[in-house]
């Protein structure tokens, strides 16, 4: 079925109309709209769910908005009010921290960590534990590497000049770990940044890969670019799933939407990192961009583990999350630190897998 977006009214109307849990005919949204590229992904799932389930399911796609307001995708899903809806697990981060590292970490996981874990390390349980708490079944299915880093209109090269600064930031580990260095969170829709900056009510503000915040517009109301993204080192999107739903479906649908969800992570990280590049560019020509040096990074890579263990003893859900990541790290450093040059990634300096099994 062709994606499409319609008017509120209209969606509203077409929801109304739907059954709540209807097994073959499927409303979906996500909590980005169209003007963002974020929803490329969730446009190449539904694309490519739709040809693996034709005759078993269709899936009627809205951009965010459309039906519920963005941050009420998740109540939706919930409630069965739609089947589906496409979101950053992030951002639900105050009905369980453990939706926090399911969605990014602070200067750890890279995209090839995050994938390697879904997959083989037993990320993927994990987030249908947690996910299966709301009575949902969730796929991840995009990832990017890691985030852009501070869009500001003074320069930000060092911890120094990060003090005071009132910087929107996503995050429950990335705001105590901003406070920490010197700034302060401030906590806003995407939608809102490039007003704010505008208009001068922050001093800078983070939002997501290169190419994405040019979509934003950021580089017309901001002069300096700081990175990398320490921040969020990498993030991963998804869809949530009505539990009911999802158990309406026969196993062979399932297993096809498993397929489809697959395919796109890996599609995702090619597609957001070539895009990323592209939009590097344009950037370069555009602001001017600072780089931390690697002191600065260490001493942050230093906080984090500090924030991260902190975090998670104060929730058993996040310190369960936490200690499977580090545990796969722990794992798989051997064998990628023998494959240097030629290895996937780093592998950090991160938390002490003991600290965070004293937290359980």
């Amino acid at each position: 079925m062709t994606i499409k977006t319609l008017t509120l009214g209209t969606a509203l109307a077409v929801t109304t109309a739907l059954p709540a849990l209807a097994q073959d005919n499927w409303t979906m949204t996500t909590t980005w709209p169209s003007s963002l590229e974020l929803i490329e992904t969730d446009r190449h799932f539904v694309e490519l769910a739709n040809k693996l389930t034709t005759g078993d399911l269709t899936i009627e796609f809205f951009e965010g908005g459309a039906l519920v307001p963005s941050g009420e995708v998740f109540g939706a899903v919930e409630s069965g009010t739609i089947q589906a809806g496409a979101d950053w697990p992030g951002y639900w981060a105050g009905r369980d921290a453990a939706f926090s590292p399911l969605a990014t970490t602070p200067a750890l996981f890279n995209a090839v960590d995050y994938v390697n874990w879904i997959q083989q390390w037993g990320g993927a349980d994990l987030y249908n534990e947690i996910y299966g708490q709301f009575g949902m079944v969730y796929l991840p299915y995009g990832v990017t590497n890691n985030e852009s880093g501070f869009r500001s209109n003074e320069p930000i090269r060092n911890l120094d000049d990060l003090q005071g600064k009132r910087l929107r930031l996503s995050g429950l580990e990335q705001g105590k770990l901003l406070e920490r260095l010197g700034g302060n969170q401030v906590s806003m829709a995407g939608g809102e940044i490039y007003q704010a900056l505008e208009r001068g009510v922050i001093d800078g503000a983070e939002f997501s890969t290169p190419n994405v915040d040019w979509s934003g517009g950021f580089q017309q109301v901001t002069d300096y670019w700081a990175t990398p993204g320490w921040h969020q080192s990498a993030s991963v999107f998804g869809v949530m799933i009505n539990q009911q739903a999802w158990d309406a479906l026969s196993p062979e649908t399932q297993e096809k939407l498993k397929i489809a969800a697959d395919a796109t992570l890996l599609w995702s990280l090619a597609f957001t990192e070539k895009r990323a590049t592209e939009a590097y560019a344009k950037f370069d020509e555009a602001v001017e961009i600072n780089r931390y040096d690697d002191e600065t990074l260490d001493k942050i890579q230093q906080m984090a583990n500090e924030v991260i263990v902190e975090t998670a003893c104060e929730n058993p859900n996040s310190a369960k999350v936490y200690l499977s990541m580090v545990e796969y790290l722990d794992d798989y450093a051997q064998w990628r630190d023998a494959s240097a040059p030629y290895n996937l990634g780093r592998t950090p300096d991160g938390p002490d897998a003991q600290a965070l099994k004293d937290c359980l």
